[in-house]
């Protein structure tokens, strides 16, 4: 088994967040769009498992397979990017700017944005048999 010494660790993170401020504009949404959709629906996934079971514990065991489709996939949260973004410029890599690092949160949460309005969008489709049922009643 190979084991990672803690400032190994710190290194390779710094890695990833320079990694990532560096990705392309493209790639960015990309992910981020990618990241949000399975997490929306593993969200709803969840709440579907909750009230079909009326047991909460069942839900949220199926909640962290979201979580890890994404990391097996390699999709972005932002909430990853709000940590790993700013260690690249607090080690002054070359390249590695508090603008693009802006750039980088900003498309990563544009993109998870885009993500959970696609899957509610087709839940509500879904749902309301492409809004065609009548909800005032």
């Amino acid at each position: 088994m190979n084991d990672l010494k803690p400032a190994e660790f710190v290194q390779t993170m710094i890695d990833v967040g320079e990694a990532k401020v560096k990705t392309s504009t493209r790639d960015l949404i990309l992910r981020g769009t990618m990241a949000g959709i399975i997490l929306s629906l593993a969200v709803v996934v969840a709440i579907t498992t909750i009230t079909q079971t009326g047991i909460g514990i069942v839900g949220a065991l199926v909640f962290p397979v979201g979580f890890c489709i994404l990391s097996l996939m390699g999709y972005d949260l932002v909430t990853g990017v709000f940590g790993l973004a700013p260690l690249a410029k607090f080690e002054n890599r070359p390249g590695v700017t508090w603008g693009r690092v802006l750039r980088c949160w900003g498309l990563v949460g544009l993109g998870n944005l885009i993500g959970s309005l696609i899957v509610a969008y087709l839940i509500a489709v879904s749902l309301t048999a492409n809004f065609s049922i009548d909800l005032t009643r």
